[in-house]
């Protein structure tokens, strides 16, 4: 029993290691590129890793680009 509870504390140190860093790095990079920072940083926390890989396919990759002019 001992050894179940100390995995299980093992899996939810790591959970929140991963939750937290990618938090923390979409909300740093979303707030250098001024693109809705909380809502990245909120998403990030509450699931792995589908707001990661949303943001590098909209925000990093430049498909959705603000200063887009209508000449293209």
């Amino acid at each position: 029993m001992e050894q179940m509870m100390r995995e299980s504390v093992w899996f939810w140190l790591l959970l929140l290691l991963v939750l937290g860093t990618q938090s923390t790095w979409l909300y740093l990079d979303a707030r250098k590129r001024e693109r809705l920072p909380w809502f990245w940083a909120l998403w990030g926390l509450i699931q792995f890793p589908l707001p990661i890989i949303f943001y590098w396919i909209f925000i990093r990759s430049g498909w959705f680009n603000r200063n887009r002019s209508n000449d293209e």
